[in-house]
């Protein structure tokens, strides 16, 4: 009798799994309606709409920020990441705990210290105005390219699972997502994260220990994956041009991922919604515990699929279009006999990229408003129609989220596409604001050149890139898999009915288009200094004299002048007099406010 290689495939989601994933969304629904209806009386100001008046908890928040980074891109693209080229990736999990030393200790106190809600503010206050929105406009725009496909993988998931069109998944879930980010606020993105965080460990936990104990136990799993050479976690190869190796994995997301969390608007924001920067720092070091537990647990997920399929790869014998799908149909090969499970995967699936989804539509409502409406003064602002115009906001973004599914629907590896992307400004950022922070002689024309060239030199290596991979002249084949044992579930197949795939071998001179996407964001951080030192130089650096000690991180403050440090000192000290009370929370009374404008010359931006 010829063995199944599934038990249940495709299309099988049953009653049970469609009432999980129906209640996910029926909770995440209903805290969108308690915040919008029922705390009406106390979301009315902008403030609390956007940062929760900064009273904020600090494990909620923990729990939003490991909810909205670990999107659905991580959830499925991870795992196939290490079905496909093995464990090497998994290193991003230790570097976060130095990712959150650099955010705690050299961003978190220029933000507090300079009372920044909108971390581009910063920009404004250390170079200029025309640096602020040059910065915004990438990161807008960066969110606009990668947005729509954070949401799109849970749908492919779904798809997976259920043989439901996966555009109408899309539309379906973008508008619950949509509705209750528009109705509550930060705070009903943050409750909901936490109850979106919950089901992702929870479903994670259970795939890889219900996985593990159908494959053997452990000891097989890793067996397997031994021999299938997918447990080389320290490769130490000095080549850049190699996919993923111990310093891509480690430098590069180093680089990638302090920018992309310590400097996006979407997490800043939730950053400094706690009441003081102890607060904020605790949930980061909260925050950094839990995205290690998660991305380890994802991270073995793909080595448990490997070790499931060694003998008979799902995607050469045709079950499997791509390896972004490998994870929903392992979860419904092992687990679908469980009523229930494959839903509340599906669920784990889907409250990540929810998560991503809604922190970034609430980032961006504000962040649009404030830079591109507010100024122009087309209507009286007042906490009403602010919050309205970002709700419209909202909804215009979501939208487009799922008219782009079309698109979004053709990309091939997830993974390398959502880090080229991001990589196109991601670098400009991070090195910007290293540069305002780290080099107090910087002054705006360097941080304008240097960012600005940053973007274009990236954009033209990533465009170069592209055209090499679609001419095939670069290419990333995965490691071998085998088809062995496929003649035991009836596929009448062997290894040499598939050609063997190998990187194209060029015996020219290193090119610039065939380092590692991994790197782009490393080689845009340092295009921001290799060009914005020398510029700030030749067109006169910051006069150190008339500069504000607040603006840099507290680790460089030995750079500067001793007459600096003295003022800023006795500038404290007035302002204690002024103010004998210890403030409990970060609120300002008029006369402060007042003061503080008078004082440092700079408008405070009100969200």
């Amino acid at each position: 009798m010829v063995k199944s290689i599934t038990a249940n495939p495709q299309g099988q989601f049953s009653v049970e799994d469609y009432a999980v994933f129906t209640i996910m969304l029926g909770i995440s629904t209903a805290i969108g309606v308690y915040f919008g209806f029922f705390q009406k009386k106390k979301n009315q100001t902008t403030e609390e709409y956007l940062l929760g008046g900064r009273k904020m908890k600090t494990f909620p928040i923990a729990i939003s920020l490991i909810a909205s980074q670990l999107s659905g891109v991580s959830i499925m693209s991870v795992p196939a990441e290490m079905y496909s080229y093995g464990a090497q990736y998994w290193i991003i999990a230790p570097t976060m705990i130095l990712i959150t030393m650099i955010i705690n200790y050299i961003f978190v106190p220029v933000f507090y210290n300079n009372h920044i809600t909108n971390c581009y503010q910063y920009l404004e206050d250390r170079f200029s105005p025309a640096v602020k929105k040059f910065v915004t406009f990438t990161y807008v725009l960066n969110i606009y390219l990668i947005l729509p496909i954070f949401i799109f993988i849970p749908a492919l998931a779904f798809s997976q699972v259920s043989g439901i069109n996966i555009h109408l998944i899309n539309g379906i879930v973008c508008g619950v997502c949509i509705f209750y980010t528009m109705l509550g606020g930060i705070k009903a993105v943050v409750w909901t994260d936490v109850v979106q965080g919950l089901i992702m460990f929870v479903s994670c936990f259970l795939v890889v220990v219900i996985g593990v104990a159908k494959i053997g136990g452990l000891s097989e799993v890793l067996d397997r994956a031994a021999a299938g050479n997918r447990l080389e976690i320290f490769d130490m190869t000095l080549d850049a041009t190699t996919r993923q190796t111990f310093w891509t994995a480690s430098v590069g997301n180093l680089f990638l991922w302090t920018g992309y969390l310590g400097l996006s608007q979407s997490c800043v924001q939730r950053i400094v919604s706690v009441p003081s920067m102890s607060h904020a720092r605790a949930a980061l070091w909260i925050f950094c515990a839990g995205f290690s537990v998660i991305m380890t647990l994802n991270c073995f997920t793909g080595i448990v699929i490997f070790a499931k399929y060694f003998d008979c790869d799902p995607i050469k014998v045709g079950l499997v279009q791509k390896a972004d799908k490998l994870l929903p149909f392992f979860v419904q090969d092992v687990v679908g006999n469980l009523k229930g499970m494959p839903g509340v995967f599906i669920s784990c699936v889907f409250s990540a990229g929810l998560s991503t989804m809604s922190a970034n539509l609430n980032s961006l409502a504000g962040l649009i408003y404030e830079d591109y409406i507010r100024p122009f003064k087309l209507f009286k602002h007042t906490d009403a129609s602010a919050n309205t115009t970002m709700k419209v906001l909202i909804l215009v973004s979501g939208v487009y989220c799922i008219a782009m599914g079309l698109i979004v629907e053709q990309f091939g590896h997830i993974l390398q596409m959502v880090v080229t992307i991001a990589s196109v400004t991601q670098g400009a950022v991070m090195g910007i604001f290293c540069l305002g922070m780290l080099w107090p002689w910087a002054n705006k024309h360097g941080a304008l050149w240097g960012s600005a060239s940053s973007v274009i030199v990236m954009s033209w290596i990533i465009a170069g890139a592209q055209i090499a991979i679609s001419n095939k002249e670069i290419s990333y084949p995965p490691k071998p898999t085998s088809v062995d044992g496929c003649y035991e579930y009836g596929y009448n197949v062997t290894a040499n009915d598939f050609p063997t795939l190998e990187a194209p071998q060029d015996e020219a001179e290193f090119s610039i288009y065939n380092i590692s996407f991994v790197w782009y964001s490393t080689v845009g951080t340092f295009m921001v200094f290799l060009v914005g030192i020398p510029v700030s130089y030749f067109t006169g650096s910051q006069d150190l004299r008339n500069f504000r000690p607040k603006l840099i991180s507290p680790l460089v403050h030995w750079l500067l002048p001793e007459e600096v440090l003295q003022n800023d000192f006795s500038l404290k000290a007035e302002n204690e007099k002024l103010n004998p009370e210890p403030i409990k929370e970060w609120t300002f009374t008029a006369h402060e406010e007042e003061k503080y404008k008078e004082r440092l010359g700079v408008i405070e931006q009100t969200l």
